[in-house]
């Protein structure tokens, strides 16, 4: 054969080539096992092949009829060379790495752009992703519109966790089944990469409501078929269509028929202590329990008593206090704190400073919970729950340390009248008074800078917000700030404030025996001279002046011990709380308030 036929002869070769490899992939593919998309494709490829074989047999034709030549069927199947190497580049890396789903498409997508400028092989390489994409679309229809994930081959780039149940919520502090239950997948195709989240997201809400019982699903039309991507964008406008559908449908039976914001203020209600009638009198009458060791304490009695108390104050009138339960912890708040494991407090959770109380009594474990139902519990998780509890906890300590000390100044009240008697029992007044100045101030703090403001800017924000996650994302957000405001997250102001609340605590018990033994010197003296008050101890009576002599001076001893351990206690709050409030403009008007305690000894 001449050199130049052979040389032609050369260039077909490659397309017989080609062609065997396509006719054994589309056979090897036609499998459902092998995914729907590569079952698309396979389709796809097996009309290409019919219409080159149509062309095969009429160049077969023209041979037989002895018109046709090694150049014109050189001519004939040029045209068909570039498309029949492009598609068998795809189809040696499909087969190679056993790509299905995304990774075929996303395939199909970096081919079309590398033969961007031959128009013949773009045009057939759009019309193979046309018709492999349209299996895939078909499950994301199901999703966005749906909130089914309807993949029985593992294609789609969202997976599904079923292991993970709605009930977990209320348990699972992580909130694994709102964040895990449904993720993306790595293998995502490049035209649905930057809606990705969204398409997550839509499912997600649209299944929350089937979930609930609802099944809403979202209003199509013809335009919104996704028949196809391209670059008239139609179906990105789809996407954004039913995620704006889902998140209002969501948005408005969580907010309006489970009345989201109402369980909110209840929350407020009990576990903010907005409304603390109902603690005044569950604190009288559960004072005893309260007062035995953590391990000791029954629950189910203080939860008679929590109901009891609730059913005789204003609480009563509210249908979510029966949502209202109580349990006991087994450490105190500031190892709580550790469990908060989002946050950065390791300075609290592993600092050598932090003492846990030897024998830790149910005052200082006590705590309220409240039941949460789904889907309520997407929004108050277990976690955020936890933080609640422990912003109440610091605040029901901090309201016994107040309890105890206006006990304690009600009884220098009592016998105000003998302070001009002695310095003791005034010493010990004046102290008491800058105690409850200390923990009257931090109350204050707590509820009216911290508690009450956030509160109202989270109310804002949540009537505002568009979709739930938007929802999550202030609730989360009000929580943390309060957590680091109260100064729980504060580990040098928290600790301090913690002494502070010991000292006055020993103090307030020690103050009936302080009392009795200021009370009881008098009378001492008024029995020596038969003048009370005097002043004067007769000579003839020795032991009984030694005797109050040495109850005064340990009474005064005792005071004066009192006084120094807490005003120390406060002169090195001061700096910390002064240089904080630079930092954190927060604590100003705290600084403010305890840098005035103590000045009116």
């Amino acid at each position: 054969m001449d050199l130049a036929l052979q040389e032609l002869a050369k260039r077909i070769f490659p397309l017989c080539e080609s062609y065997l490899l396509i006719d054994e992939f589309v056979e090897s593919r036609s499998q459902f096992k092998h995914g729907l998309v590569n079952h698309a494709f396979a389709a796809a490829l097996r009309a290409f092949l019919l219409d080159y074989q149509a062309m095969v047999a009429q160049l077969e034709h023209q041979f037989r009829l002895r018109r046709l030549s090694i150049q014109g069927l050189w001519f004939y199947c040029q045209p068909m060379m570039g498309s029949m190497q492009a598609l068998s580049t795809v189809i040696r890396k499909v087969s190679a790495n056993n790509y299905a789903g995304s990774a075929v498409l996303n395939l199909l997508q970096s081919q079309l752009i590398r033969f961007r400028a031959d128009s013949a092989v773009r045009s057939l390489l759009e019309k193979m992703t046309h018709s492999a994409s349209n299996a895939y679309l078909s499950i994301l229809e199901r999703w966005i519109y749906e909130g089914v994930i309807d993949d029985p081959y593992g294609e789609f780039f969202i997976a599904e966790n079923k292991s993970l149940q709605k009930e977990s919520l209320t348990q699972d502090y992580d909130a694994k089944y709102w964040r895990q239950r449904y993720s993306l997948k790595k293998d995502i195709p490049s035209f649905l990469a930057n809606i990705a989240g969204t398409i997550l997201t839509t499912g997600k809400y649209l299944n929350v409501m089937r979930e609930c019982g609802y099944n809403v699903q979202v209003p199509v039309s013809e335009n919104s078929k996704l028949m196809t991507f391209g670059s008239n964008h139609q179906y990105l406008e789809c996407v954004k269509a039913a995620y704006e559908f889902a998140s209002g449908e969501l948005l408005s039976l969580i907010k309006e028929k489970y009345d989201l914001i109402g369980k909110l203020r209840s929350i407020k209600h009990y576990l903010l202590l907005d409304q603390g009638d109902f603690l005044v009198h569950f604190m009288d009458i559960a004072r005893e329990e309260l007062l035995k060791k953590h391990d000791e304490i029954s629950v189910e009695k203080l939860q008679s008593l929590l109901d009891l108390a609730l059913r005789t104050t204003a609480a009563a009138a509210d249908p979510c206090h029966e949502d209202l339960t109580c349990c006991v912890e087994r450490a105190s708040v500031l190892k709580g704190l550790s469990r908060l494991k989002d946050l950065d407090i390791k300075n609290v959770s592993h600092s050598n400073d932090l003492e846990e109380p030897i024998s830790i009594t149910g005052l200082e474990t006590f705590s309220l919970s409240y039941k949460i139902q789904w889907p309520l519990s997407i929004v108050i998780s277990r976690k955020a729950l936890t933080k609640y509890q422990l912003i109440f906890r610091f605040l029901f300590h901090c309201k016994h340390v107040e309890r105890q000390l206006c006990g304690a100044w009600q009884m220098h009240q009592g016998v105000r009248a003998l302070n001009s008697h002695g310095t003791a029992i005034s010493r010990s007044s004046l102290l008491c008074r800058s105690m409850l100045r200390f923990i009257n101030s931090l109350l204050h703090y707590l509820t009216f800078e911290v508690l009450e403001p956030n509160w109202h800017v989270m109310h804002g924000r949540l009537q505002t917000a568009k979709s739930i996650d938007e929802v999550i994302q202030h609730h989360d957000f009000f929580l943390d700030k309060c957590l680091k405001e109260c100064l729980l997250l504060l580990p040098e102001l928290i600790q301090k404030v913690e002494k502070l609340k010991s000292l006055c605590l020993q103090y307030a018990a020690a103050t009936q025996w302080l009392i009795s033994s200021s009370i009881d010197i008098p009378k001492l003296d008024e029995q020596s001279d038969g003048s009370f008050g005097s002043g004067k101890l007769k000579s003839k009576n020795p032991s009984q002046v030694q005797k109050v002599m040495t109850r005064n001076s340990a009474v005064t001893d005792s005071i004066l011990k009192f006084e120094r351990e807490f005003n120390a206690e406060l002169q090195t709050l001061r700096p910390i709380l002064s240089s904080s409030s630079q930092a954190e403009p927060y604590l100003t008007h705290l600084a403010q308030w305890i840098l005035g305690v103590g000045n009116d000894q």
